[in-house]
């Protein structure tokens, strides 16, 4: 199994990215989706996750940030909107088998991270 997160950059505040997770072997339709982020000298942290017809979000990210896969369920995103210097962060998509959760730790398969730069 492998995921592929893309689409960081650097954008102003106030701006918008859309990631992208692609994933081999795997497809989101049975695999929940998560994505996780870890700011420099702090600890990965839960952002948004959806499965089984459910999403979750961070506090941070609701109403700013809207997770999604397309159909066939073999790619995932999560646009983001509104961008916050404090958003800035290297970006993880990851998979597991099983149900919706929000711990980093349950997931089984990680990309390997796409950065996110905001600036002021």
């Amino acid at each position: 199994v492998q995921l592929q997160a893309s689409g960081g950059g650097l954008v102003q505040a106030g701006g918008s990215l859309r990631l992208s997770c692609t994933a081999s072997r795997i497809t989101f339709r049975t695999y929940p989706l998560g994505w996780f982020r870890q700011a420099p000298g702090k600890e990965r942290e839960f952002v948004a996750a959806m499965g089984g017809g459910n999403t979750a979000y961070a506090d941070s990210a609701k109403g700013r940030f809207t997770i999604s896969t397309d159909n066939a369920g073999n790619t995932g995103y999560l646009q983001m909107n509104s961008l916050k210097p404090e958003d800035t962060a290297v970006y993880y998509c990851a998979a597991r088998l099983g149900r919706l959760t929000t711990e980093a730790r349950s997931y089984e398969f990680w990309g390997q991270g796409t950065l996110v730069t905001v600036s002021s």
